[in-house]
């Protein structure tokens, strides 16, 4: 199986930036071979497709509510993926999560959290006015 690590999250000011970072373990736990998806959810409210990528950059996808902000890169070398967080604001306050999974089901909707095989536990970042 793949366990994901995830780091990065923390406090911050409206305005500001922050990256969180991803790194798969396991047997076959090879990013290069799977799609990668970055979700998260704040109190009471459903859990949100942030971004995805595959292969390194081949493919990105972006909700609309983060596009031109946040960034998704993939480092096949370190088996990590990060986000970059821009221009924060205050809405952006969830708990992140990292997931992993097949690419053919992850290229039918990669911004769906049922098309993902693998869950990090999550890192709160929260973003004060």
């Amino acid at each position: 199986q793949v366990q994901l690590v995830e780091s990065g999250g923390g406090s911050v000011q409206a305005g500001g930036s922050l990256r969180l970072s991803c790194a798969a373990f396991g047997y076959t736990a090879s990013i290069n071979y799977m799609g990668m998806g970055w979700f998260r959810q704040a109190p009471g409210k459903e859990r949100e497709g942030v971004a995805a990528i595959y292969i390194g950059g081949s493919s990105e996808f972006y909700a609309n509510s983060v596009k031109g902000r946040f960034t998704i890169v993939q480092d096949n070398a370190k088996n990590t993926v990060y986000l970059q967080m821009n221009s924060l604001k205050p809405e952006d306050t969830a708990m992140y999560y990292c997931a992993a999974g097949a690419y053919g089901l992850w290229v039918k909707s990669p911004l769906r959290g049922d098309v993902y095989n693998y869950w990090g536990q999550g890192t709160q970042v929260t973003v004060s006015s």
